[in-house]
């Protein structure tokens, strides 16, 4: 291998390029929805996000738009990279928000709901906006490390901000909150328009999604898991 920089990555390849060739050195998937922040190095997300305009100017050249004359899209392209790098699908670039863990002093150990916290995400099938909201239901136990109530938005939105299927998602988001929080219990429900149905396809405007995941105490007690629910009925 010549001409490899310090971190034994080739030179001369693109910004994607020395991302794929480190991931694939590391074994690593690099899924629509996963978080690949590790290998990504100071200066690339700026040349990537460079790339990634150059390469949507080819795409609006096969839609025949004619850039150069028409004023609306003269930097379409460098406007949704940025967007697309930066914004909606950040959470895959950019490292988990910080996060203050504490013990749980108090020994709390009664339900909890935060929500709704509100979603924008991205279907990894049409790259459409999902649109929603995320109720997050907690039982802590004295073992607990509590968070502060606006971490729980934040990790969210670093978990949404990915393309991705809603029910991956909120999987993904319940084993983020599992690791840190490490309650007895753990109930996540999320409801969404999915834009994939509402610009394209059926054209559907009324459909949602709605969907849960259920961990610990709220699988096992059914009484638990009505309560939450019946909680969420009214916090529309």
């Amino acid at each position: 291998m010549t001409g490899a920089t310090a971190d034994d990555t080739p030179s001369g390849l693109s910004a994607s390029e020395r991302i794929r060739y480190r991931l694939v050195g590391a074994g690593c998937r690099h899924h629509a929805n996963d978080n690949i922040a590790g290998f990504i190095r100071e200066g690339e997300l700026d040349e990537l996000q460079a790339e990634v305009a150059a390469k949507l100017q080819d795409v609006l050249r096969s839609l025949v738009i004619d850039t150069e004359s028409d004023h609306n899209t003269q930097e379409t392209a460098r406007r949704v990279a940025k967007m697309f790098v930066r914004e909606v699908f950040a959470g895959r670039y950019a490292e988990a928000p910080p996060v203050t863990e504490f013990p749980n002093v108090s020994r709390l150990n009664e339900l909890m709901i935060v929500g709704p916290i509100k979603v924008r995400s991205a279907c990894s099938h049409h790259l459409c906006p999902i649109l929603g909201k995320v109720w997050i239901g907690l039982l802590p136990n004295e073992h607990s490390n509590l968070i502060g109530l606006s971490k729980y938005a934040r990790l969210t939105d670093w978990i949404m901000s990915r393309p991705q299927i809603q029910e991956e998602a909120v999987t993904m988001l319940a084993n983020e909150l599992q690791e840190r929080v490490q309650p007895d219990g753990l109930a996540i429900v999320m409801e969404a328009d999915h834009f994939c149905m509402h610009w394209r396809g059926v054209k559907d405007s009324e459909s949602k999604m709605t969907n849960s995941v259920m961990r610990g105490a709220f699988l096992k007690d059914p009484n638990l898991r009505r309560e939450f629910l019946s909680l969420l009925s009214g916090k529309q």
